[in-house]
């Protein structure tokens, strides 16, 4: 049984700062004139000790570590050093961890890639976001079309693993403008030792950025809900056809060259959140709990500095919220949601919480497709997740009598 294995643990580190805010983004982003990176340094690695004295089991086993931001690749290489120096001390690293990192491809950062290979970073994610000048420009990016390209050669000569993302479904392209993008992004990834993996987001309009109140004005038009779908099930076939087929809804990889991070998400297995507003799962006192920290970067900064931690108390996750989670997570990817691992989560069979006339119907749309382990969404209903989750979430049955710890 999959809940009698240590499956280890994801840890994602969080460097909120970027020399400007991208107009679409709604992360946890923040431009400060002046960042003290030696203090910052100290407080990562502090509260990386007091996450793993939290833990139940002593030096757990970390099979990965995330640099997220804002944009890491913008802090020291020592201070990424730093941070996995401190994992590798307070937990069992992996010999096999896989250590991402997200860049922006400016010139100047590109400048810095040794550093972080010499770090121990061994997977880079690159922010190219458009192949093209103008769109880069509307998209706010810093960086031109050429820098991009360059940057990118550069990671895949650097790193043993490299991906870069990209935004589509972007105000006036058209399929055939994207048709030939993603022919262009489609070469660049499947070419060199480190390439094979490749991120592809649609655009989104998120409340509270300065696209979404463009939007409302009327200064942004989106794309049309129809052709965005059309561009969807162009990426998923050209995608295919190259030999990158879609592991998760949006990235694509070669076998073997998935992110195995983001795949410990998706599975819903156990992760810790380092930095301000770091989100994680963690199993504390015999129960999933989720923890996250403060937000802003100043409350979190000082909170570890008085007392260790930038932690908010952390909360126990009843069956209902972790089968909606597990489900949420994992029928995000292609393999959808196994029912071993869904037990081992939630502590209730997928089968009972989700009753055969829910599911049926689903599954008679085309929308779900059953499994001897599990649960998976059909291309057609990655298409339209949230409408499918909303069904599900409906429809979970979960005993009372089954007890809330693990």
């Amino acid at each position: 049984m999959e809940n009698k294995v240590d499956a280890g643990l994801a840890i994602y580190v969080h460097w909120p700062f970027c020399r400007s805010k991208c107009p679409y983004c709604d992360f946890n982003s923040h431009v400060r004139d002046n960042v003290d990176e030696a203090r910052w340094s100290r407080a990562l690695t502090a509260e990386i000790a007091h996450t793993a004295a939290r833990l139940e089991s002593p030096r757990r086993r970390a099979t990965s570590i995330f640099f997220g931001g804002g944009t890491p690749s913008l802090m020291p290489p020592s201070v990424a050093a730093a941070v996995i120096d401190a994992i590798a001390r307070h937990f069992t690293l992996a010999d096999d961890a896989e250590i991402t990192l997200e860049a922006n491809p400016t010139s100047a950062e590109a400048g810095s890639f040794r550093g972080f290979r010499d770090a121990g970073v061994n997977r880079l994610s690159l922010g190219v976001q458009a192949l093209n000048d103008t769109d880069l420009r509307a998209l706010g990016r810093e960086h031109s079309a050429a820098e991009a390209l360059a940057a990118l050669d550069a990671a895949q000569t650097v790193f043993p693993r490299a991906s870069f993302d990209l935004i589509y479904a972007r105000p006036g392209q058209t399929l055939n403008d994207w048709r030939g993008e993603l022919k262009q992004a489609l070469a660049l990834a499947g070419t060199g030792a480190g390439a094979g993996h490749l991120s592809l987001y649609q655009l989104t309009f998120e409340q509270g950025t300065p696209f979404f109140q463009a939007r409302r004005r009327g200064a942004i038009q989106p794309l049309d809900d129809d052709v965005a779908a059309d561009m969807f099930d162009l990426t998923q076939d050209m995608c295919e056809a190259a030999g990158l087929p879609a592991y998760e809804i949006s990235n694509h990889a070669a076998p073997g060259r998935e992110c195995r991070h983001n795949l410990n998400y998706w599975r819903y297995g156990e992760y810790a959140g380092i930095g301000p507003g770091a989100h994680g799962r963690l199993r504390l006192q015999g129960a999933l709990c989720a923890v996250k920290a403060h937000r802003s970067p100043e409350k979190w900064l000082a909170a570890v500095e008085s007392k260790g931690h930038g932690g908010e108390p952390p909360a126990r996750l009843d069956q209902r919220t972790r089968a909606e989670e597990a489900l949420m997570m994992g029928l995000r990817l292609r393999e959808g949601v196994g029912a071993e691992r869904f037990e081992a989560a939630t502590g209730v069979p997928l089968r009972t919480c989700l009753p055969a006339s829910a599911r049926q119907d689903l599954i008679e749309g085309g929308f779900l497709a059953p499994g001897a382990d599990g649960l998976r969404a059909t291309a057609k209903g990655r298409n339209v997740l949230d409408a499918v989750l909303g069904e599900l979430a409906a429809s979970l049955q979960i005993p009372a009598e089954v007890p809330v710890v693990s």
